[in-house]
């Protein structure tokens, strides 16, 4: 019985493994370099792709966790939602997992990790980090392409990437036209720039003892207080990993894709 059970286990961790090798091949590997500097990134097309057809274009943001130069870590969470069979069929589209090197960090923000939930400030008029600059490059020469579609062009990210994610909302309001923040945070302030100009879906657990609940909490009610409208699920028994419970939400893509800039 032992025996059997051993092989079982063998059995799935094979399978898994092999999951994850095909999930990681349909992501491409991709260097992006603007003068002396360089950032990975991988990149999935959708099925059959052809440059003379127009799909939407998704950026995800990874959190602190997947930091790196292996430009492998960043698929850890949330990849393998757009590489799923079903759900490449029924939203096509261009989906960009770009990596932040160990050093730097998504968002503009002052992190005190002396104590948890960590403290965090973001100043309003401060700029780019390094890693952030060159994802802003990416995308603004992403969304030039003619097979981008210029009205559907979508951002997401958690923990530090839910961070980053408000944070590029702050500074291209006008190119996205739906976004999902997990677990993060931001300045109040500048919210303003976007309030009004992207539907948000934001998500956060009530138990978060990394990242506290209130700084989406504090985002929701700016967006709130600027005229914005965005959903948000406080999940009242999640910690940290409320992106399990985001990616489990029947109808995340649904909502995210039907947002259009027409």
């Amino acid at each position: 019985m032992k025996n059997r059970l051993k092989v079982y286990v063998f059995l799935c961790l094979l399978l898994s493994a092999g999951s994850i090798l095909a999930q990681q091949e349909l992501y491409q590997k991709q260097l992006f370099i603007r003068g002396n500097d360089t950032l990975k990134y991988r990149i999935m097309y959708p099925k059959d792709f052809s440059e003379s057809k127009q799909y939407p274009l998704l950026l995800f943001l990874h959190g602190a966790g997947e930091r790196g130069s292996d430009n492998t870590s960043q698929l850890v969470h949330g990849s393998a939602l757009f590489a799923n069979e079903k759900n490449r069929e029924d939203f096509p589209a261009i989906v960009i997992f770009p990596q932040c090197p160990k050093e730097s960090y998504w968002a503009n923000a002052d992190v005190d990790r002396s104590s948890y939930p960590i403290s965090l400030k973001f100043p309003k008029d401060a700029a780019p980090t390094p890693a952030m600059d060159m994802v802003l490059k990416l995308m603004d020469e992403f969304t030039i392409k003619n097979f981008v579609k210029k009205e559907q062009v979508y951002v997401g990210g958690l923990s530090m990437g839910g961070m980053g994610t408000f944070e590029i909302l702050s500074r291209r309001p006008d190119m996205f036209a739906g976004a999902i923040a997990i677990c993060g945070g931001g300045n109040t302030e500048l919210a303003q720039n976007y309030a009004t100009k992207v539907p948000m879906w934001i998500f956060h657990g009530a138990n978060d003892d990394v990242v506290r609940p209130q700084l989406s909490v504090d985002m929701v009610s700016a967006i709130l207080k600027y005229g914005g409208k965005p959903n948000f699920n406080l999940y009242a028994k999640d910690n940290h990993n409320s992106w399990d419970s985001t990616f489990a939400e029947p109808g995340l893509l649904t909502w995210l894709f039907s947002q259009s800039k027409l």
